[in-house]
């Protein structure tokens, strides 16, 4: 597939007549006089929209808002998420911001004065919109509950000063907006574009998130032309193989000019800041290779918690880089107090004693160097409407072999045993599996705290101690000749990061920021945020 070039997205002037209060196009950007007259107008306008969209940084980050991963560099704004510390005054990072929506909707109030050579072209362009519009304001919404919500740009401040949107109404725009836009998306498109595919998976998405499991079913069924690769895991997610047949929608990078930079996510030892790292929590989600969860084969004597990283899910170690890992021309060890990976020896440390690894598990595969890749990363792959099949047959009490047969597509490509039937045959077990199967796909994907949410188990999943890897030794002996792995002894007790907070009622929804408060009167703050 060609790419989409990003070519112009940095240098792209934001095109407006006016500005808001809240977000302010810079001076010397283009106006509508100057703009908005042939079709490559329309067109780079649109690889402008898709600049608002999202990013392989937005996707690894938002694990940090969750039990998933931990951010240790407080300034990046990920890290009071983790531990439900935001506040009006501290609300680190987040998505209440509106420059993306104002440039969707200056394309879409503007593409009508230009002439098309075809007018499936036109609504193609605009249907594209409409989906990236719709996704943004699903991922507000979700996150703030009740939003500002405009599909008109402001011309004057003081229009600007809106309430927030009841959620309920700005849902029922986001339907609304994906059913329309479809049929006029095409079967298949240029990498990093919607096609149909993209939009039936946002659509999914949205009724799965949203707690339509009869329409998140059938709206998964209908998504065509897409399976699960002959590639393992790790595979999946190298260079070489990131337009498989697995991958609906994906954002985009260029070498030299809209590179992706992997500097603040590898280990120290590998010149990295360890930003975004695995929790202990995420590690044990994993099964052992034959499918018990470590509990179940520490019963059964066939795990041992002091040499936790053998015989586990193939997918653990394509994703976490762990004590005693062979990565990058060394043996990964967090343990040692001499190693510069050990968790108290550089800020650039990992606090948790792990890395992530799933998107650059070969740094060699990066032909400039790690700091300019052409990298892409999954917005939407096959395996999530697999597992939404699944989710929404559990939910929907059908349990028959179209959900068995959805989970074991994802498991076998993972290299695990197919689903235990009897094992997991009543909803309830089926359930746990699901959730626990959608933990470990997708980490690092940024789709946790979404679950998490969702399924009303933040107090469960993001309350309590975080703490270190075990501490111990990683052993000279090799544990796996085939990776080169080396066992480890962790023999003695983790120690303590932060405690983690969750409160129900209040945790779900992100604050407002006080900033935003200070510049419209009109605006309310969330349950339990206000000073």
């Amino acid at each position: 597939m060609k790419k989409l070039l990003y070519t112009l997205l940095l240098g792209l002037p934001l095109l407006t007549g006016c500005s808001d209060f809240l977000d302010r196009y810079p001076g010397d950007a283009l106006s509508p006089s100057s703009f908005w007259k042939t079709e490559a107008d329309a067109k780079l306008a649109l690889t402008g929209c898709y600049s608002q969209f999202t990013s392989g940084w937005d996707i690894m980050y938002w694990d940090c808002a969750s039990d998933n991963a931990y951010n240790f560099h407080i300034h990046e704004g990920y890290q009071v998420l983790g531990n439900s510390s935001m506040s009006q005054s501290d609300p680190g990072a987040g998505m209440f911001g509106f420059l993306d929506i104002r440039a969707c909707n200056e394309y879409l109030e503007n593409e009508g004065t230009i002439t098309f050579a075809s007018e499936a072209t036109r609504a193609r362009y605009s249907a594209e919109v409409r989906c990236i519009r719709a996704f943004l304001y699903f991922q507000k919404s979700f996150n703030y509950g009740d939003f500002p919500f405009f599909t008109s740009n402001f011309k004057t401040p003081e229009e600007a000063k809106v309430a927030r949107t009841p959620q309920s109404e700005i849902y029922a725009f986001v339907e609304k907006e994906l059913k329309e836009s479809i049929p006029s998306l095409p079967e298949t498109a240029e990498a990093g574009r919607f096609n149909k595919g993209a939009a039936q998976a946002l659509l999914m998405r949205f009724y799965l998130y949203t707690g339509d499991h009869a329409k998140a079913l059938a709206t998964a069924k209908s998504i065509e032309g897409y399976s699960m690769p002959a590639l393992s895991f790790e595979e999946s997610f190298l260079m070489a193989n990131q337009y498989n047949s697995e991958m609906i929608l994906t954002t985009e990078s260029v070498e030299n000019n809209y590179s992706f930079d992997f500097t603040p996510f590898l280990p120290n030892s590998s010149s990295g800041w360890s930003s975004v790292v695995p929790t202990q929590s995420l590690v044990d989600a994993y099964e052992t290779a034959d499918g018990l969860t470590i509990q179940e084969a520490q019963a059964a004597g066939t795990y041992d918690p002091t040499n936790p990283y053998v015989n586990r899910d193939p997918r653990l170690r394509a994703t976490i880089i762990y004590p005693g890992q062979n990565f990058n021309g060394g043996i990964f060890d967090s343990v040692d107090p001499k190693s510069p990976d050990f968790t108290a020896s550089a800020n650039n440390a990992s606090k948790t004693g792990y890395n992530f690894k799933k998107f650059y598990s070969n740094l060699e595969q990066f032909p400039q160097n790690f700091w300019n890749t052409a990298k892409n990363f999954p917005v939407f792959r096959y395996a999530e409407v697999l597992l939404t099949i699944a989710e929404c047959k559990v939910e929907l009490n059908q349990i028959d072999n179209e959900l068995y047969d959805a989970v074991d597509q994802v498991r076998t490509r993972a290299g695990m045993p197919k689903v235990d039937r009897v094992k997991y045959a009543t909803q309830a077990k089926l359930r746990e599996l699901v959730r626990r199967e959608r933990r470990v796909e997708f980490a690092y994907e940024g789709l946790r705290r979404y679950d998490v949410i969702r399924w009303g188990i933040g107090e469960i999943a993001m309350k309590g101690e975080l703490r270190t890897c075990p501490r111990g030794e990683v052993l000279d002996e090799v544990a796996d000749p085939a990776t080169g792995d080396h066992k480890v002894n962790l023999n003695k007790a983790s120690d303590l990061i932060e405690v983690r907070k969750f409160q129900n009622g209040k945790s779900e929804l992100l604050p407002i920021p006080q900033s935003s408060l200070d510049k419209n009167e009109n605006l309310t703050q969330n349950p339990g945020y206000d000073l």
